[in-house]
C-alpha cells in the first residue's frame, strides 16, 4: 500500500490553488474548476471544490475550513530560504518562524486560507537527514 495523495475540500478552490503554488513555487493544474492537482515527487496534494462532494455521497462528507488534527507537510531543502522567500506572504498565515524540532527537523508552520495547518520542513540531523534522503 502506498500513501498517493491527500485532498483538501475547500469553498474556495481559486484562493488555495494561488496560494500553494506561491507557497510551493510549483505549478499547480487545475483539471476542472473543481478540481487541481499538486503533484510532488513522493505525492499529490488534490484540492476539491465542495462541488466535488456529490460524488462521494453528498456534503455531510466533509466540511471546508474545519481541519484541526492534520498537518500538510513539504520536505524542502533549506526551511530559512523558503522562509525569507515568503515572509512577507506568510505573515498573516503564521503560526511559527523555523524552528528545529525534538525529532531533528527544522519546521515552519503556518496556516493556509482555509485554516489548515502546514509545515515546511528540512531534516537537520544526521540521523534525521538519512531518513529523507530517498524523498528528495
Amino acid at each position: 500500500m502506498s500513501l498517493v495523495s491527500i485532498r483538501i475540500i475547500t469553498a474556495d478552490i481559486n484562493s488555495l490553488v494561488k496560494f500553494y503554488e506561491q507557497v510551493t513555487g510549483m505549478p499547480i493544474v487545475q483539471y476542472t474548476p473543481d478540481f487541481a492537482e499538486l503533484q510532488t515527487k513522493t505525492a499529490t496534494l488534490a484540492i476539491g471544490s465542495t462541488r466535488t462532494l456529490q460524488f462521494f455521497g453528498g456534503e455531510s462528507v466533509a466540511q471546508p475550513a474545519q481541519n484541526r488534527s492534520a498537518i500538510i507537510e513539504f520536505l524542502v531543502d533549506d526551511v530559512d530560504k523558503d522562509y525569507e522567500r515568503l515572509a512577507d506572504f506568510l505573515q498573516p498565515y503564521m503560526v511559527q518562524k523555523p524552528t528545529t524540532m525534538p525529532w531533528g527537523n527544522k519546521s515552519l508552520l503556518f496556516r493556509d486560507p482555509d485554516d489548515n495547518l502546514v509545515n515546511l520542513f528540512t531534516p537537520v540531523t544526521p540521523e534525521t537527514i538519512k531518513k529523507f534522503e530517498s524523498k528528495k
